[in-house]
């Protein structure tokens, strides 16, 4: 059976995760993004391209205060091993990849089928998940690896943090170009909730 997959973004009211520039801290406030954490702790494992990694360098841990939790196994989407061995996450992480592997810290990098671009292909991610007794992933990121579960149909659940402001159509968007021509062909989503945290909004969709 494959993980369930949640896909989580903070975005701007017009979906936009970042400016061109790819300034992208805070656009959410701290109680969305302690939200966030709380999220990471109820998953086996946190998943991000290597975009992600190069702009960021997240450590995908989990922070709360006052409370302890086991950190999620930490995984990587990087086709061409991209990933710096100065990265914050490379302690024990999974460098998935559809190169040849070879050594970048203490990650672990694995080897699966790629898709028509050459990047690893979802499908493959999660049998390689499974077997690894992986039951859940939670997406954090970026736009390309967003789009990749969602066009594939492999996207279960949505964690949607939402920001009161406006970037632009030039802004990063949450989830990349998909490549649908009719309606009938995009995947739904039904909306669980929407709660006010600070100043955000957080909407919840599970798959229709």
């Amino acid at each position: 059976m494959r993980p369930r997959v949640t896909l989580k973004v903070a975005t701007s009211l017009d979906g936009r995760i970042a400016m061109a520039s790819g300034e992208s801290q805070w656009i959410t406030g701290p109680e969305a993004r302690q939200q966030g954490h709380r999220l990471r702790a109820r998953h086996d494992a946190i998943l991000v391209g290597v975009e992600t990694v190069l702009a960021d360098d997240p450590s995908l841990n989990v922070r709360i205060e006052g409370e302890q939790h086991k950190d999620p196994q930490r995984i990587v989407l990087d086709s061409r091993l991209r990933t710096p061995p100065t990265a914050r996450l490379l302690d024990g992480a999974w460098i998935i990849t559809t190169s040849e592997p070879r050594e970048i810290g203490n990650a672990e990098v694995i080897t699966v089928a790629g898709d028509a671009e050459g990047r690893p292909d979802p499908e493959a991610v999660l049998d390689m998940l499974a077997a690894r007794e992986i039951g859940s992933v939670l997406i954090e990121g970026g736009g390309r690896v967003a789009a990749s579960f969602v066009k594939a149909g492999l996207v279960d659940a949505i964690e949607w943090f939402r920001a009161p402001m406006v970037l632009g159509h030039e802004g990063r968007p949450a989830i990349a170009a998909l490549g649908f021509d009719r309606l009938s062909d995009t995947p739904r989503f039904k909306r669980l909730a929407v709660s006010p945290l600070g100043d955000d909004l957080w909407e919840r969709y599970e798959k229709a």
